[in-house]
């Protein structure tokens, strides 16, 4: 990211907000900025300030102290509780000469002040001055969401890494409990993995953990948040799904990966998977994981490449076919099948 923002050209595209009752100076600040390229908006007043700042936030805000309703402390004020407006730079225009008034509007949190009457070319170095510090403010702001996206990503497969999932999850799971909402949790592991390496190498097998991940990008519908859990292991988190809908999903996935195989590069390599799918009883989320990862290792130990569940309130493990026969006296929906 190229990270020079002083040119003229970016400083005098910002928008600029005048908020002032005089009539005259407005006309005066607006005709000085327009010319040196800036957008211009004008507030009569302190309310019709903030409710311009609510509608189109500018870059800057000019703030008369005086005006009618409101004054310029009291805009200041509402500016700095809003957090989608609290870091526009405000530089106070007044008439006032009490040094006073002009650090408390600077304690405030004002970017600068202006003394009426002021020269053109004091007007511009103040407001290019503000700018400057907006777009340094949201480029700062940019960078530390993108550290943060960073901070919350699989650097392989481009899912959400365990940290984002881990706090997802208690945020799913407190939510699930207050609205009375279920909430199911699917984890994933492809079989073999290590067999996949040994075999194809492991710049291949990478290959095969970034094909899964698309699959399940696919699959997944985008109330799902899906995640590689480490190693070969992928959580998915479905809110507002009952048990009966999550395992669709799972054994849709699990059918998929069975008969379809993965690309990796120029091969295509052939993998199934295994997954514990459970719905949650309201327990801390510790206490949901640990279940899911039991009905994972039952389905490893019961020949892989299915899709194991418990039904409430035991313990007892059953495949997603059992689980569907003894739930609803049926066979499963197309695409579940014992195996």
């Amino acid at each position: 990211m190229n990270g020079d923002i002083s040119g003229p050209t970016v400083l005098a595209s910002a928008a600029v907000l005048i908020a002032d009752d005089s009539l005259v100076i407005r006309a005066v600040v607006r005709a000085g900025l327009e010319d040196e390229g800036y957008r211009v908006t004008e507030a009569i007043d302190g309310l019709a300030a903030l409710e311009q700042c609510r509608r189109d936030p500018p870059d800057v805000i000019l703030l008369d102290v005086e005006m009618p309703g409101i004054d310029g402390f009291q805009v200041l004020r509402a500016l700095k509780r809003d957090a989608e407006l609290k870091d526009i730079p405000v530089v106070f225009l007044t008439s006032r000469s009490d040094i006073d008034d002009v650090v408390a509007g600077l304690r405030g949190g004002a970017h600068d002040y202006l003394k009426k009457p002021f020269e053109h070319v004091e007007l511009l170095a103040r407001v290019g001055s503000a700018v400057h510090v907006k777009k340094l403010q949201d480029q700062l702001r940019q960078r530390n969401v993108e550290l943060d996206r960073m901070s919350r990503t699989d650097a392989l497969t481009g899912l959400y890494n365990r940290r984002h999932l881990d706090e997802e999850l208690v945020r799913q799971q407190s939510d699930a409990n207050r609205r009375h909402d279920p909430l199911c949790v699917l984890l994933l592991d492809i079989d073999h993995f290590k067999k996949i390496n040994d075999t194809f190498g492991h710049p291949a097998g990478d290959l095969v953990l970034c094909a899964f991940a698309d699959r399940l990008r696919a699959e997944l519908r985008s109330s799902d948040i899906a995640g590689r859990w480490g190693g070969e292991e992928f959580l998915v988190i479905m809110p507002r799904t009952d048990l009966g809908g999550a395992l669709e999903v799972a054994e849709r996935l699990r059918r998929a990966t069975a008969t379809s195989p993965l690309v990796a590069g120029v091969q295509n390599i052939s993998a199934t998977v295994s997954g514990g799918c459970v719905v949650s009883w309201g327990e801390e989320a510790d206490a949901l994981l640990q279940r899911v990862d039991t009905c994972l290792y039952g389905a490893k130990a019961s020949g892989r490449n299915r899709i194991v569940t418990t039904f409430f309130p035991t313990t007892e493990l059953m495949s997603a076919e059992e689980w569907f026969t003894a739930e609803h006296g049926r066979r499963p929906p197309a695409g579940v099948d014992a195996n």
